[in-house]
């Protein structure tokens, strides 16, 4: 095989990769788009709103970290609408909530909490206060599981981004690549 049939074999398969690279970017940026509106049009059903300026956590105050409020800063008065957000919200607004409504115990050791107590004094107000700080616990999980679900969908969707970006340099690089090697091609059989 001589070397001008080479260069337009490999410059041929070049034009191709580019091709499917474009494909590839195109359908990385199609899921990034489907994830990120998927996100935000689930979030803003649900009309969560990240405390507003007055009534925002202080640091040291309730169980809330420099950290914690550092997290929420930029959120302040804003409606829950990105995964950002509801990782914010779900690690330091709920989480902090919860420690304290449970006082440093998680759901399932309340819930344990309860059915020992439900099994031995079922009509004490002690248990009946275990069963209302169980259900609290509860929907405080919930909701923070699903917002951080809600935030990996979100971050699936980033890297997808990312993705389709690098598929479309590929595709350039190739691209230019496959015509340096037709010119090439071209130049050999000149000579």
């Amino acid at each position: 095989m001589n070397r001008k049939t080479l260069d337009k074999m490999v410059s041929y398969l070049g034009l191709a990769l580019a091709g499917l690279l474009v494909v590839a970017g195109y359908l990385a940026y199609t899921g990034y788009s489907f994830a990120d509106t998927s996100v935000t049009e689930q979030l803003a059903q649900q009309n969560i709103n990240f405390p507003t300026t007055d009534t925002a956590p202080v640091a040291g105050e309730g169980g809330f970290t420099q950290a914690d409020i550092d997290a929420l800063a930029p959120f302040i008065g804003t409606s829950l609408t990105t995964g950002d957000g509801a990782k914010a919200y779900a690690d330091h607004y709920i989480a902090v909530h919860m420690a304290g409504i449970g006082g440093g115990k998680t759901y399932s050791e309340i819930s344990g909490a309860y059915m020992a107590a439900l099994a031995s004094d079922p009509t004490a107000p002690e248990t009946a206060a275990l069963g209302q700080q169980r259900m609290t616990m509860f929907m405080g999980d919930t909701l923070r599981g699903l917002l951080l679900e809600g935030y990996a969908f979100w971050s699936i969707g980033q890297i997808a981004l990312i993705a389709s970006y690098a598929c479309y340099v590929g595709a350039v690089v190739m691209f230019l690549l496959a015509l340096f090697g037709f010119r090439h091609a071209k130049a050999v059989e000149t000579a």
